[in-house]
């Protein structure tokens, strides 16, 4: 593997991580709730980007690099819009169906291409914005049982939250790696990891405080069960400095539109667990999905 492709495992390991910390966080949302589950890939991730960043730092032997403001203004948009997304997104799934809300959450990667040309004037390879469009498609199909497609188009509120809740995550991505790229000094690693811990503070203080002043509850039920939430934390912030370490080898598009192969896996994950059969529009996006894949690693190669 070329060192251009680097992102492509990191990705996908990130990916994995992300898959067994929604198992986590569904295990906790059944006795704490909603709210108190989300809030756990936060308040408990920050102690383990502290970790994550102290083992690189002896490991490596870098010096920390010196945080310019740009870079902390960035952190600070990816952060909020992270956390307003995660909101907007429990807000549709509660008013619709599951696949009809994961379509709209998932235009992200297209978002994400275009907030990054017009924010960072990144743009794709036409191949790599082709394969953005495929995945995106693919995930819509193999979300939206063929009866409810008009449900995309006739509901005017949970759509307009569904796809703000996409943008947002969009945004975050892209002002991640913006973060990231601000910092002049230090390796990928230290880079990635360094705007990770600050992110993962900054919203540990924000939630900490909503939580303090408004539920309480929330968070006493995550403490209470400890464990669980340690380890959906441990799970959340190796996801996260995945993600933060692959935004910092290429685009963030190319990074959540790759990250898009989560849902056949979890799908064969399901499958062999459960036994239930892949139905016939979820085999046609699944195919969708990774012939956008493979058409987005193509067009990185060499």
């Amino acid at each position: 593997m070329t060192p251009a492709l680097l992102w492509v495992p990191v990705t996908l390991g990130a990916a994995l991580a992300q898959v067994l910390r929604n198992g986590a966080q569904a295990g906790l949302t059944r006795k704490i709730g909603t709210l108190g589950a989300t809030q756990v890939r936060f308040v408990f991730g920050f102690p383990f980007a502290l970790a994550f960043l102290a083992f690189a730092w002896v490991g490596l032997g870098e010096a920390l690099p010196a945080i310019p403001m740009v870079a902390l203004q960035w952190c600070a948009l990816g952060a909020v819009s992270q956390i307003a997304a995660t909101a907007l997104m429990l807000l549709v799934m509660r008013d619709r169906a599951f696949g009809v809300a994961y379509a709209y959450i998932k235009t992200e990667p297209v978002l994400v291409a275009a907030f990054a040309a017009v924010i960072l004037h990144e743009m794709l390879p036409t191949a790599g914005v082709i394969a953005v469009v495929i995945v995106t498609a693919g995930v819509v199909v193999s979300a939206v049982r063929p009866g409810d497609f008009a449900a995309l188009f006739a509901e005017g509120r949970p759509a307009l939250t569904g796809v703000a809740a996409g943008a947002l995550f969009g945004l975050s991505a892209v002002a991640f790696r913006g973060a990231i790229e601000s910092v002049p000094q230090g390796s990928f690693i230290i880079r990635s990891l360094v705007m990770l811990a600050i992110s993962l503070g900054m919203q540990t203080a924000l939630l900490g405080a909503w939580l303090g002043l408004c539920d309480r509850a929330a968070f006493l039920g995550s403490v209470r069960e400890w464990r669980d939430s340690l380890f959906a934390g441990f799970l959340g912030a190796l996801a996260s400095a995945g993600w933060f370490t692959a935004f910092s080898l290429t685009a963030a598009a190319n990074v959540r539109t790759l990250a898009l192969v989560e849902i056949p896996a979890a799908a064969l994950v399901s499958y062999r667990v459960s036994g239930r059969h892949l139905l016939p529009h979820e085999i046609v996006g699944f195919l969708l999905i990774a012939a956008g894949v493979a058409l987005l690693v193509l067009s990185h190669h060499g």
